[in-house]
C-alpha cells in the first residue's frame, strides 16, 4: 500500500508543480543490492501527512476566472485588426496578451481577480492605455480602446479642401487637436495669428435649435404661413442628429388641413476621412390638386450619401434617394449619384459627375434646410415623375486665389416637369397629344395631367424628354474674406415655346421644340463680416423663349434672371432677444421669361423656367 501511494505521488508531481504555493515533499527511494526499490518509512509518513493537506482542496472545483474583452478602433471609429492587447498587473508584470480579430475584438480569459492596466498598440499608432481596470472573479470587464496616430494627437493639417467652384480662404494651415478643434492657424506668409483654447475643452454635446415663421407666394408647395422648428445635435464623436418640423397654415388649403413636412437625419464619421449621412423626410400637401380633383400629395424620401478621401489625391461621393409619391396613384423613383474628384497636382482637379436628380448631386446636398418636393402626375394612364441622367467631365485649375473650371456634359432627360404661373382649368375632355420633330429626333408629347397649387397659383405639367450636350465654363474669385463671386457660361439645348399667338395649354405644349442657346450667370455669395448679413444674389440670362434651363443640372439652373436671398441679424439692444434673424428670398425678381397661353376658361396663364416666388420671415436661434 505504501508503494502504491508513492507511485501516485510520483504520477501527480507534474500537476502539483503547476501550483507554486504548494510545498512539495520529495520521496526518496533506496535501492538494495537486489535492485528492489524501498521507501524510507519516515519520509513516506511525512508525505502522506502533506497529501492530506494538499489533495482535499484540489478535489473542490476551482473558482471561476476573470476576463477582459473589448474593441480596438482608431480615432475615426474604424475597427483595427491585428492590434496587440496586453494586460499588465499592478507590479508592471505582463500577465496576458492577445491580438484583435477582423472586427477589432479581443478577449483575454483566465485572469486572477485584481486591478490591471490594459494597453493596446499597433503599427503607426500611439499606444492606448486604460489604468485601474477592476477585474472580479467570474466576471468580464469590457474595455474599448481608441488608437490615435501622432498626427491625430496634434498635427498641422491643411484646411478643408475647397470645391472647384468655391474660393479658398485666407487660412492655409491649421493646428488641430484629436477632437478636431483648432489650436493655431497660419496664413500664407507663415505668421501665426489665432490662438484658441477650445482645444483643451473636454468632451461635450453641442445642441442648437432654431424656430422660424415665414410667409410667401408663388413657391409651389410652399404657400401660406409656415412655422418651422429645427433641432441640431452634434455629439462629441462627431455624429450629427437633426430634426425639422414644418407646419403650414390651414388658410392655405381648401380642405382645412395644413400642409406638413417632417425631416430627420443622421451623420456619422467613417474611415479614410469620410462620412455618411442618412435623411428621411415626409411631406403632406392637401392644397395640391390634379386635373380638377383635390387629391393632395404625400411624399416620402429616404436619402443616403457617403464620401471618402483616398489620401490627398482622390475624393469619392456616392449616394441615392428613394422617392415614394401618392396622389391619384403611387409612383416610386430611385435617384443615385456618383462624384469623383482627383488632384494630380496642387493646382489641378479632374472630376467626373453622374446624377439622376437635380436636387441630389453631392454630399452637401443634404444640408438644405428644406427637402425638395417630388412631384408625380398621372398622365396618359400612368404616373409620371421627372427623371434623367446627367454625366459630366470637368477640369479645374487654381488661378491665384480663384478657380477656373471647364466641363463637358451630356444630359438624357426622360421626363421633364415644366413650371408655370396660374391655375389652369383643363375642363373634362379627353387627353390631347401631338409630337414635333426636332434636330435630335426628340418628340415632345403632351398629356392631360396638371398638378396645381391652389395656395400659390402655380402648377407643374409633364412633357416628354430630350437629349442635349454642351460646355460649362465657371470662374470663381473671392472678393473679401467672406464674399466670393462667380461667372458662368453655358451652351446647349432647351425646350422653347412657339412665339405665335395665344393658344391652349395642350396646343402650346404640342408646339414645344428643342432649341440651341447660350446662358450666362454672374453670382455673388457670402457674409458681410461687419453687419453679419448673409447674401446670395445671381442674375442668369438666357433666351426668353426657353421654358427649360440650359444645363439643367448646373449650379445656377434654378436662378433664372434675377434672384436674391438675404439673411440679416436683427438687434435692438435689450428690446429684442439675441439670435433674431430676418430673411428674404426672391426668385426671378424681374419676372422675365414668361410664355403666355390660354386656359380652358379663357384666362391667360404662363409657362416659365423659374416663376417668381417670394418668401420672407423671422427666425430665432436658441
Amino acid at each position: 500500500m505504501v508503494t502504491q501511494i508513492g507511485l501516485a505521488i510520483a504520477g501527480s508531481r507534474r500537476k502539483l508543480d503547476e501550483y507554486p504555493y504548494f510545498s512539495w515533499v520529495r520521496l526518496e527511494q533506496a535501492v538494495d543490492a537486489q535492485g528492489n526499490a524501498t521507501v524510507q518509512r519516515s519520509k513516506v509518513k511525512f508525505a502522506i501527512l502533506m497529501l492530506s493537506v494538499v489533495i482535499p482542496p484540489m478535489c473542490h472545483a476551482a473558482p471561476p476566472s476573470a476576463a477582459v474583452s473589448g474593441v480596438v478602433r482608431d480615432s475615426q471609429g474604424v475597427a483595427q485588426m491585428g492590434a496587440l492587447v496586453q494586460i499588465v498587473s499592478g507590479d508592471s508584470a505582463l500577465a496576458k496578451t492577445a491580438f484583435t480579430d477582423l472586427h477589432g475584438r479581443y478577449i483575454i480569459s483566465n485572469l486572477m481577480p485584481g486591478r490591471y492596466r490594459v494597453r493596446a498598440s499597433a503599427a503607426l499608432f500611439v499606444p492606448a492605455l486604460r489604468d485601474n481596470v477592476q477585474v472580479r472573479t467570474g466576471a468580464r470587464a469590457v474595455v474599448n480602446l481608441t488608437l490615435s496616430t501622432l498626427f491625430d494627437t496634434t498635427s498641422w493639417l491643411p484646411a478643408e479642401r475647397r470645391k472647384s467652384d468655391e474660393p479658398g480662404d485666407d487660412w492655409k494651415w491649421t493646428l488641430r487637436s484629436a477632437a478636431n478643434r483648432s489650436i493655431l492657424r497660419m496664413v500664407e506668409d507663415g505668421q501665426i495669428i489665432l490662438i484658441s483654447s477650445s482645444a483643451t475643452e473636454g468632451p461635450h454635446v453641442r445642441d442648437t435649435a432654431r424656430g422660424s415663421v415665414s410667409a410667401g407666394s408663388g413657391d409651389f408647395g410652399g404657400g401660406g404661413v409656415h412655422s418651422v422648428l429645427s433641432v441640431d445635435r452634434v455629439l462629441d464623436d462627431g455624429a450629427d442628429v437633426i430634426l425639422r418640423i414644418d407646419m403650414g397654415s390651414e388658410l392655405a388649403t381648401a380642405q382645412g388641413r395644413p400642409s406638413m413636412e417632417f425631416q430627420t437625419g443622421y451623420e456619422r464619421k467613417l474611415g479614410f476621412g469620410g462620412a455618411a449621412r442618412t435623411l428621411v423626410s415626409y411631406q403632406s400637401h392637401p392644397e395640391l390638386m390634379q386635373s380638377g380633383q383635390r387629391t393632395g400629395l404625400d411624399a416620402i424620401r429616404v436619402a443616403s450619401v457617403e464620401k471618402f478621401e483616398l489620401g490627398d489625391t482622390v475624393e469619392l461621393e456616392a449616394g441615392s434617394a428613394l422617392d415614394i409619391v401618392h396622389t391619384l396613384g403611387y409612383a416610386v423613383m430611385a435617384r443615385p449619384f456618383l462624384r469623383i474628384s482627383a488632384h494630380p497636382a496642387t493646382d489641378w482637379t479632374i472630376g467626373y459627375r453622374m446624377a439622376t436628380g437635380r436636387d441630389l448631386q453631392s454630399f452637401e446636398a443634404l444640408d438644405g434646410p428644406r427637402p425638395d418636393l417630388p412631384v408625380a402626375i398621372q398622365s396618359q394612364g400612368a404616373m409620371r415623375m421627372e427623371s434623367g441622367v446627367h454625366q459630366e467631365v470637368s477640369v479645374a485649375r487654381k488661378v491665384g486665389r480663384g478657380t477656373i473650371q471647364v466641363s463637358y456634359y451630356h444630359d438624357r432627360l426622360d421626363e421633364v416637369m415644366l413650371a408655370g404661373s396660374g391655375e389652369p382649368d383643363m375642363g373634362g375632355g379627353p387627353a390631347v397629344g401631338a409630337a414635333t420633330g426636332v434636330a435630335t429626333s426628340a418628340a415632345v408629347s403632351t398629356g392631360y395631367g396638371v398638378m396645381s397649387d391652389t395656395a400659390t397659383g402655380s402648377f407643374r405639367v409633364p412633357t416628354a424628354g430630350y437629349r442635349t450636350q454642351g460646355v460649362n465654363i465657371t470662374f470663381t474669385q473671392p472678393l473679401t474674406a467672406g464674399i466670393w463671386t462667380a461667372l458662368e457660361y453655358n451652351n446647349g439645348d432647351g425646350l422653347a415655346a412657339d412665339p405665335g399667338g395665344l393658344r391652349s395649354l395642350a396646343e402650346t405644349l404640342s408646339r414645344l421644340s428643342l432649341r440651341q442657346g447660350e446662358s450666362a450667370t454672374i453670382a455673388l455669395r457670402g457674409r458681410v463680416v461687419r453687419s453679419g448679413t448673409n447674401v446670395r444674389a445671381a442674375y442668369r440670362w438666357q433666351p426668353r423663349a426657353l421654358v427649360t434651363p440650359i444645363d439643367s443640372y448646373g449650379a445656377f439652373s434654378d436662378q433664372a434672371f434675377f434672384s436674391l436671398y438675404l439673411r440679416q441679424p436683427v438687434s435692438l439692444g435689450h428690446w429684442l432677444p439675441q439670435g433674431l434673424d430676418a430673411t428674404v428670398d426672391v426668385t426671378n425678381l424681374l419676372a422675365q421669361g414668361y410664355r403666355p397661353f390660354l386656359s380652358a376658361d379663357g384666362r391667360t396663364l404662363y409657362l416659365a423656367q423659374s416663376p417668381r416666388t417670394l418668401q420672407a420671415g423671422l427666425s430665432f436661434n436658441f
